[in-house]
C-alpha cells in the first residue's frame, strides 16, 4: 500500500490530503485543530495523535504549516518527522518559509537518512483542492524521481528549480513579489473604476479579455465585484507573510523592489483594518478613502 502523510490540514493541507486519498495513497495526518482532524477523518484519512505518528506511518510526508519555526519543529523537533520516519523516507516541505530557514533545515537533516524536497506551491485554495498546484521543487534528482508519483497526486505542474534546500523558496519569493504587485494594481484599478462610475461587470469583461487578463487579476476582480472579502481561501495573512519574505530576500541581496514595496504597504493597510479578511479586502480600504464601491 502506498503511504503518505500531511502535517497541517487547513485550506491547503486538506486539499493535499484529499488528492492523495483520491489517488490511492493511504494518507495519515495531524493538525492541532479538532475540527480539521474531524474533516480529514470524514474524507477517508487516518488521523494521528502526533507528528511522530504520521512519520512512523508514511514514506513521504507533506509539511504545510504557516511559518519557518513551525516547519523546523515539525521536521526536527523531539517528536518530529526526522526522529520517527524510516530511513529513506522523504519530507516534502510544501509550506512557504524563508529560503534561509529551508536551507538551515536541509543542513540540519544531513546524515539523518531522511530526504528533503523543498517545494513551495502556487495555486492557492482552488489549486490545492483540485490537485492542480504548481510546485517549485528543489532536491536531489533521484529523490525527486522517487517521489514523482506522490507529488503528481497533488500537482498538475512540477518544476525542478534546483538541488538545494532553499532553492524552491527563493523561486517562490520571486513569484510572490510579482503576484502581490498584480493584486495591488488590480485593487487600485477597481477603486478607480468605482469612483468613476464604471460597472464591475464591464471592468471584468474588459480585463479578462485583454492582455492584462490572467487568473490572478480575474479571480481578484470577481471577488471584489461580488463583495466576497472573507472565506474565499486566500487569507490576507498569507500574502502579507509571503511579501515580507520576498522583501527580506531583496534586502539581503541589495535588490530594489519599488513595486513590491508599494504592494506591501497596501497589504499592510488591508491586514491592519481587516485582519480576518482575504486578499481582496485591501480594495475596501481604498474604496473607503475615495467613497465608492465597485459592484457587479
Amino acid at each position: 500500500m502506498k503511504t503518505a502523510g500531511v502535517i497541517g490540514l487547513g485550506d491547503m493541507g486538506s486539499g493535499l490530503a484529499k488528492n492523495l486519498i483520491k489517488n490511492g495513497f493511504e494518507t495519515s495526518g495531524f493538525d492541532l485543530s479538532e475540527t480539521r482532524m474531524a474533516a480529514f477523518t470524514d474524507m477517508g484519512g487516518l488521523p494521528k495523535d502526533s507528528v511522530g505518528q504520521v512519520g512512523r506511518h508514511a514514506a513521504s510526508v507533506f509539511v504545510m504549516v504557516m511559518h519557518g519555526d513551525q516547519a523546523r519543529d515539525v521536521i526536527l523537533g523531539e517528536n518530529g518527522l526526522v526522529a520517527n520516519m524510516a530511513e529513506g523516507g522523504t519530507v516534502i516541505l510544501s509550506a512557504t518559509i524563508t529560503p534561509a530557514e529551508a536551507s538551515a533545515i536541509g543542513h540540519d537533516m544531513e546524515g539523518s537518512g531522511i530526504h528533503l524536497i523543498d517545494t513551495p506551491v502556487s495555486g492557492g485554495f482552488p489549486g490545492a483542492q483540485n490537485g492542480t498546484l504548481t510546485m517549485m521543487a528543489a532536491g536531489a534528482a533521484d529523490v525527486l524521481d522517487q517521489n514523482a508519483e506522490v507529488m503528481q497526486a497533488v500537482s498538475a505542474t512540477i518544476h525542478r528549480v534546483g538541488e538545494n534546500a532553499g532553492d524552491g523558496q527563493t523561486v517562490k519569493a520571486c513569484l510572490q513579489s510579482l503576484i502581490g504587485s498584480i493584486f495591488s494594481a488590480t485593487f487600485e484599478a477597481a477603486a478607480l473604476a468605482a469612483k468613476a462610475g464604471v460597472s464591475g461587470q464591464a471592468l471584468l469583461d474588459v480585463f479578462s479579455s485583454s492582455s492584462a487578463g490572467c487568473g490572478v487579476v480575474n479571480t481578484a476582480l470577481e471577488n471584489i465585484i461580488d463583495r466576497k472579502f472573507e472565506a474565499t481561501g486566500s487569507h490576507i495573512a498569507t500574502m502579507h507573510k509571503d511579501l515580507t519574505i520576498s522583501l527580506a530576500l531583496a534586502s539581503a541581496l541589495g535588490v530594489p523592489m519599488h513595486t513590491a514595496s508599494s504592494a506591501m504597504q497596501i497589504f499592510h493597510a488591508g491586514k491592519t483594518k481587516y485582519p480576518n479578511g482575504d486578499n481582496w479586502v485591501c480594495t475596501r480600504v481604498i474604496e473607503e478613502i475615495v467613497g465608492a464601491e465597485l459592484h457587479r
